[in-house]
């Protein structure tokens, strides 16, 4: 399994082209954590699973997803509504809920990726408005038998290796 995460691009359409024109084909989904800022019906967003954030005007992007891909679940919120800034225990309690082994969320711009009794939470930071001194990011997660590789890279598509992080599947 391979996804690509984003968040919180604040409108900047051409970040997302890139993004889709260079791994479309290479991906088993791309994935945005809201803050898009565009409409539902955007095409830069056609090819991407959205959630809304709390700078999201248009209505039709649903709160949270549940998606299955390779047979894990995936919960994706913006984060907003689970207070992230403070705790990931309220997006944590979601995750449960729903049997998901990764949760994806933005929000705060900042990239980090941590597992918790077994669910790995990736926040991709953010490809356009970046913070904590982090670059503009997004993120690459793959999974096979064994482990589960989180990969930041820039807006540049160069690989912030200082960043990687490998998990054990227990």
């Amino acid at each position: 399994m391979k996804l690509l995460v984003v968040s919180d691009s604040h409108g900047e359409r051409n970040d997302l082209e890139q993004l889709n024109a260079k791994y479309l084909d290479d991906v088993d989904a791309m994935i945005h954590c809201g803050d898009s800022e565009l409409a539902a019906d955007d095409p830069t967003l056609q090819d991407f699973a959205v959630v809304a954030g709390n700078c999201d005007m248009d209505s039709r992007f649903p709160k949270e997803l549940i998606l299955e891909v390779d047979g894990s679940n995936i919960f994706v919120a913006h984060g907003h509504l689970h207070q992230i800034k403070s705790s990931l225990l309220s997006i944590s309690y979601k995750a449960k809920e729903h049997h998901a082994k990764f949760v994806f969320f933005g929000h705060s711009h900042l990239l980090g990726a941590e597992m918790i009794e077994g669910t790995l939470f990736v926040n991709p930071g953010s490809i356009s408005y970046p913070r904590g001194g982090n670059e503009r990011s997004y993120a690459i997660i793959e999974k096979n038998q064994i482990e589960i590789t989180v990969k930041f890279f820039n807006e540049t598509h160069k690989e912030l290796t200082h960043l990687t992080n490998t998990f054990e599947i227990e």
